[in-house]
């Protein structure tokens, strides 16, 4: 199996439990709180881990308590966080998810010690970059970094996937030519392309706007609808699983990790979606981020 570096954020998430979610001005009462080890890039890094995966991860906590136990997450699982700093004027990064009754959530990133991140530090792990063969990214730390990193992997001939989470508009556009894989959902489609994403027809046109700034494949996740695989050459759906989804938080990253499992495992891109897809349909019928992944035995390839 090959080697897998991912470069992200690390934050301790706050979950609420809620009947529906609050109108603009209105206060209503949680259900219940619970403290659950999550961002983006640590979720990516420990679903590949428990999904058998050979992974390390690059990425800044604070020195607290949070950050401490983000890192034996990971550890439990077989993350190398050795890459993993521990800053010590900064706290770690926290996150407050609010999830309804259908499932539904919305979050909040206060970024903390993601935001520190610097390009030297990725200078500084160049060796981990070189030993491994897919670099996987997100959005949650500076964009400055995550296309310094893409241009670095890429020219040392590693597979570049990018999760871009959250999306933001005008990335750089040379980002974009760094990228063998991009995995947004519709709403992230929508905000890098600037175009509309309401049916799968839409989802291919504006996937294809992303082809023309040079990525090498688009794979939209689009929940229930499954996903989307647009080349240069075809444009193919992969429907979902049919589940009753209790909490969306961490699909998409699961979705991410799985696929990753599957291509270092020596799957095609067709079949690594198809993987991608069954994982995360478990991932929504369990609440929290890390805590709703599977492991390998669950899902196996």
């Amino acid at each position: 199996m090959k080697q897998v570096v991912v470069l992200g954020s690390l934050n301790m998430d706050q979950v609420i439990n809620v009947k529906e979610m609050p109108k603009k001005g209105e206060t209503i009462l949680g259900l219940g709180m619970t403290r659950v080890p999550g961002g983006k890039g640590a979720n990516q890094a420990y679903a590949i881990g428990k999904l058998g995966g050979r992974v390390s991860m690059i990425g800044a906590v604070g020195q607290d308590e949070n950050g401490r136990k983000l890192k034996e997450n990971l550890d439990s699982v077989g993350v190398n966080t050795d890459s993993v700093m521990e800053l010590p004027d900064v706290p770690t990064g926290n996150a407050v998810i609010t999830v309804d009754q259908a499932a539904e959530n919305s979050i909040i990133v206060l970024q903390g010690a993601n935001a520190r991140l610097t390009t030297a530090d990725i200078d500084a792990n160049k060796q981990v970059l070189s030993e491994s063969d897919v670099v996987v990214m997100q959005l949650e730390i500076p964009v400055e970094v995550v296309e310094y990193t893409a241009q670095m992997a890429s020219k040392l001939g590693k597979t570049v996937i990018l999760d871009p989470a959250p999306a933001v508009p005008n990335l750089p556009e040379k980002l974009f030519t760094y990228l063998d894989v991009i995995k947004p959902n519709e709403t992230e489609l929508e905000i890098l392309s600037g175009m509309p994403v309401t049916n799968l027809e839409e989802a291919a046109i504006a996937a294809k706007s992303l082809l023309k700034k040079g990525v090498g494949k688009v794979i939209v996740t689009m929940g229930e609808e499954g996903s989307l695989l647009v080349t240069e050459g075809e444009v193919k759906q992969f429907p979902g699983e049919k589940v009753k989804a209790v909490d969306t938080t961490a699909a998409g990253d699961c979705f991410t990790a799985a696929f990753v499992v599957a291509i270092t495992s020596g799957k095609s891109c067709e079949e690594a979606i198809i993987y991608g897809n069954r994982a995360s349909a478990i991932t929504v019928t369990r609440k929290g981020a890390q805590t709703s992944i599977p492991d390998k035995n669950e899902v196996p390839l």
